[in-house]
C-alpha cells in the first residue's frame, strides 16, 4: 500500500465510517426498540404473542414494498439528501409509537415507520461502495454494520431503564423509551443533510491529489467490472445470483429479527430478575457478535474470501440457536444465544461484499436494495412464527428450531451460489 492511498484511505474513513455508525446505531435502536417495549406494553395494550410478533414484523412489509423505489431515488438525489429525509420521517413515526392505543393502531404505526426508513441501510451499503475501493469494503462495513450488535449492547440497559419511568407525566415507561429514543434520529437528520458529500470528485475536505487517486481507483475498478459483464437495472432485480442472495440475506435476517425481538422476553422467562438485569443479560451475545464481526470481516478482507466466511458463520448461528431451544438452564442457554450470536453477526457484513462484486452504478443500487427488501421479509416471518409458536405450544423452543433450520438453508444457498472470485480479486488490484 502506498502512501498516498493510506493516507486518503484513513481520511475517508475517519470522516465518514463514525458518522455512519452513529447513524444505523439509532436507525437500528428505533427499529427493535418494540422488543424492550414488549416487557409491559403487550400487557397494557392487551396484545397477545401473536398480535405483538404481527405487529413487529409488519414493519419489514412495507419496507420491502418501499425499498427499491427508495434506493434509486438516493442514487438519483445524492446520500446527503435522501438520509436526512429518511431520518427525519423516520424519527418522527417512531417516536409516535408512544401513542398507539391496541392492536390496530400499532400494526399502522409499524406500517408507517417501515415505508419511513425503506432504504436507508441498502442506501448506506450503496453510498460506501462509492467511497471504498473493494479490498477494504469487508472490513468498513463490519465496522459500520457492528451498530447492530452496539446499538443492543448499549441501548438494552438505556431501553430497560427507560421503563422505569411509568408514570411521569402521566405516560407509561415505555411511551417514553419511544419518544426520547427517537430524537436523535430527528436532531442527526439535519446533521446528515450538511455533513455527508455524495461522491468523492466533490470531497473538498480531501486534498487535490487523495481526490484524485481515489475518483481513479474507484473509476478502474468499475471499468474492470463492466468489462466482465453490465447489467441493466432490470437485469439486476431478476439476476439469478441475485435472487439467491436475496435467499441467503432472508435467512441470515431470520436468525437476527426471529431471536432478537423475542430475546428480552426468551431472558425474562429465567424468572426473578428486575427489568435492568433483563437489559443487561440481553445484551451479553451482542457484545460477542460485535467482536465477531469487526475481526471475521477483517480476515475475509486479508484472504480476499467471501463465500465460506458467509457459509461459517451462518452454520454456527444456526448451531447456537438449535441449542438454545433444546437446553433450559439459564447459563447454557446463554452460552448458546452467545455462540449464536458470534454467526449471526459476523455472517452479516462479509455477505454485503458479495453483490459489490459484480454490480455497479443504478444496477448496484437497485439489486442492493431488492436483496435487502426480500431478505428483510424474514423480519416479518420470523417474529410473526415465533409468536404464533409460543402462543401454540407455551414455549420459544419450536421458533428457535425453525430459525435455525433457515440459517442452514442460507448457508447452502451460499455454497452453491455461482460467485466469480476473479471479479473481486481483479477490481481488488490498485489502478496502473
Amino acid at each position: 500500500m502506498g502512501e498516498l492511498e493510506q493516507r486518503t484511505m484513513a481520511k475517508v474513513t475517519r470522516r465518514l465510517v463514525p458518522f455512519l455508525i452513529l447513524c444505523y446505531f439509532v436507525a437500528y435502536l428505533d427499529r427493535v426498540n418494540v422488543g424492550f417495549a414488549g416487557l409491559t406494553m403487550r400487557t397494557d395494550l392487551g396484545l397477545s404473542a401473536t398480535a405483538y410478533g404481527f405487529a413487529s414484523g409488519i414493519f419489514f412489509l412495507a419496507y420491502f414494498v418501499f425499498e427499491v423505489p427508495s434506493n434509486l431515488l438516493l442514487h438519483r438525489f445524492g446520500a446527503s439528501k435522501w438520509i436526512a429525509r429518511i431520518m427525519f420521517t423516520w424519527g418522527l413515526v417512531s417516536g409516535a409509537n408512544a401513542f398507539v392505543v391496541g392492536e390496530t393502531s400499532f400494526d399502522v404505526v409499524r406500517v408507517l415507520l417501515g415505508i419511513a426508513e425503506a432504504g436507508f441501510f441498502p442506501g448506506i451499503i450503496f453510498f460506501l461502495t462509492l467511497w471504498f475501493p473493494a479490498v477494504y469494503r469487508g472490513r468498513i462495513v463490519g465496522w459500520f454494520m457492528a451498530a447492530i450488535p452496539a446499538s443492543s449492547v448499549i441501548g438494552a440497559p438505556v431501553s430497560s431503564l427507560l421503563l422505569y419511568m411509568e408514570g411521569v407525566a402521566g405516560l407509561k415507561g415505555w411511551q417514553w423509551m419511544f419518544i426520547l429514543e427517537a430524537v436523535p434520529a430527528l436532531i442527526l437528520s439535519v446533521v446528515v443533510f450538511f455533513y455527508l458529500t455524495d461522491r468523492p470528485r466533490d470531497a473538498r475536505w480531501l486534498a487535490d491529489d487523495e481526490r484524485t487517486w481515489l475518483v481513479g481507483r474507484l473509476a478502474e475498478e468499475e471499468r474492470q467490472r463492466e468489462a466482465r459483464e453490465s447489467l441493466s437495472v432490470a437485469q439486476a432485480l431478476f439476476d439469478p445470483r441475485v435472487l439467491t442472495l436475496a435467499l441467503v440475506y432472508f435467512g441470515a435476517v431470520a436468525t437476527n429479527y426471529g431471536v432478537g425481538f423475542w430475546m428480552p422476553q426468551i431472558v425474562q422467562g429465567f424468572g426473578g430478575l428486575t427489568k435492568l438485569q433483563i437489559g443487561l443479560i440481553t445484551a451479553i451475545p451482542y457484545v460477542v457478535g460485535a467482536v465477531g464481526m469487526v475481526v471475521w470481516s477483517r480476515r475475509s478482507d486479508e484472504r480476499l474470501e467471501r463465500k465460506a466466511h458467509t457459509a461459517i458463520p451462518l452454520a454456527v448461528a444456526a448451531i447456537g440457536i438449535a441449542a438454545a431451544a433444546v437446553v433450559d438452564e439459564p447459563v447454557l442457554k446463554m452460552a448458546a444465544l452467545s455462540i449464536a450470536g458470534f454467526g449471526v453477526f459476523s455472517v452479516l457484513p462479509v455477505f454485503w461484499t458479495l453483490p459489490a462484486a459484480f454490480l455497479s452504478g443504478a444496477s448496484a443500487a437497485a439489486g442492493i436494495a431488492i436483496i435487502n427488501a426480500l431478505g428483510n421479509l424474514s423480519g416479518f416471518a420470523g417474529p410473526f412464527a415465533m409468536g404464533w409458536i409460543k402462543d401454540t405450544t407455551g414455549s420459544f423452543a419450536g421458533g428457535l428450531l425453525l430459525i435455525a433450520g433457515l440459517a442452514v438453508i442460507a448457508m447452502v444457498a451460499v455454497i452453491v451460489l455461482p460467485h466469480d472470485h476473479r471479479l473481486e480479486r481483479a477490481s481488488a488490484r490498485p489502478a496502473e
